[in-house]
This record gives C-alpha cells, structure tokens and sequence, in this order.
C-alpha cells in the first residue's frame, strides 16, 4: 500500500475503532496508584473467554462498589467480590475471579504496596521481566499481559511501541504492514494505546467475536 493511502487507512482506523479498554471502563488511565491498578483488574477480567463488554462493564461495577485499588479489593469479604462481578454480568467465572482478584490484591500489596509503578521499577525497562512479574498476577495471562502492556503504553513510554498479534492482525487486515516499527511511524504522533487499540478492534471486527484470545 503507497504510504499516503497507508496514513489514510491508519486514519480511517482510528475514527472507526480508536477507542481504549481503559477508557471504554471509564477508568482515567494515570501514572498513579488508583489507575494502574484499575487496568490491571480490566485485563485480568478480559483475560477470561467472555466477551469484551461484558468484561467492561464488569470492571465499572466493581469501581462502583469501591473496590478501585488494591487495598479495598483484598478488605472485601470473597461475596461482595462475587456480587461486584455478578453485578457486571461476569457469572460464568464469577467465583473463581472473584479468589484471583483477593490474591493479586494480597501480592501487590505484600510485593508493591499496592502500586504497580514499583513493578515497573522492578522491571527497569527489561521488558521480558516486566512481562514476567505481571504474569504473576493471579488470573493474568498471556492475553491479559498483552492487553495491559498495550494500554499503558501511552504512560509508560518504555513499552512502546506495544503491538501484539492481535494488534497485528488487525493491520494485515487493513492491508497495513505488519512491523511494530514500520507501523508507529505511521501513527506519527497519535496516542501508541490509542493506535493499538485501533489495531485490535478492527480485529475482532473482522473476526466477528469480541473475544480476545490467543492467535
């Protein structure tokens, strides 16, 4: 594809399906405690097989119940977290998550006090260690590594470009080059979570499910 066709799909991708997780559960993503760990929580949630809305949703529901960071999530009794999540409409994993949100509260507070920027420190940019302390999240896995890694992007700079398969994927569809690298200077200076999440969308647009899963 001519590289101005290839800037105007980019752009026509990005007014179609340019929309985060994050911001989709109206969670105002920050380099702060509250935030971070609210994405957190969406990944572990879109971790699972169920459909993406369901997940968001679920997300919102356990912010209204107060279970916003990682304090409040391991002080809830196992039932209210069961309530929380059923209230989104996760019941299909409702009881098993709601035991796997309990111990990833109980081990960022024992490892992190609670804040996921002293697993990026942690990490020290290496990104193979970041990914690997994140997989040791209780109910986080590849899939959800990929989907918090993509988001956070946009504030924790050493991660981007953060382009998976599904992000592209969603590029070889649109007939977009497949290189992470050859992709962002596409995007130019659009938001790197922003552009991801536009990858991805189109993605599972084309697939017809609202399902991550693995490629």
């Amino acid at each position: 594809m001519p590289k101005t066709s290839a800037r105007e799909a980019v752009r026509d991708l990005l007014v179609t399906h340019g929309r985060t997780y994050a911001d989709q559960a109206h969670v105002h993503l920050r380099n702060t405690p509250q935030p971070l760990y609210q994405l957190l929580v969406l990944s572990v949630l879109l971790s699972a097989r169920i459909r993406s809305d369901t997940a968001v949703a679920t997300c919102r529901a356990l912010a209204d119940a107060g279970l916003r960071d990682a304090r409040r999530m391991a002080d809830a009794t196992w039932q209210e977290r069961v309530d929380a999540l059923g209230e989104g409409g996760y019941r299909r994993y409702d009881e098993r998550t709601a035991t796997q949100l309990g111990a990833g509260a109980e081990l960022l507070l024992d490892e992190y006090h609670g804040d996921l920027r002293r697993l990026r420190a942690r990490a020290d940019g290496d990104m193979a260690v970041l990914r690997s302390l994140l997989r040791e999240v209780p109910g986080l896995g590849p899939v959800g590594v990929d989907i918090f890694l993509r988001e956070v992007q946009g504030i924790w700079p050493e991660v981007a470009p953060y382009l998976d398969k599904k992000a592209l994927q969603g590029a070889r569809e649109r007939g977009l080059p497949d290189d992470p690298r050859a992709l962002a200077r596409l995007a130019g200076d659009t938001d790197p979570a922003l552009f991801a999440a536009a990858m991805v969308r189109a993605a599972l647009d084309k697939s017809g499910t609202r399902k991550e899963r693995k490629s």
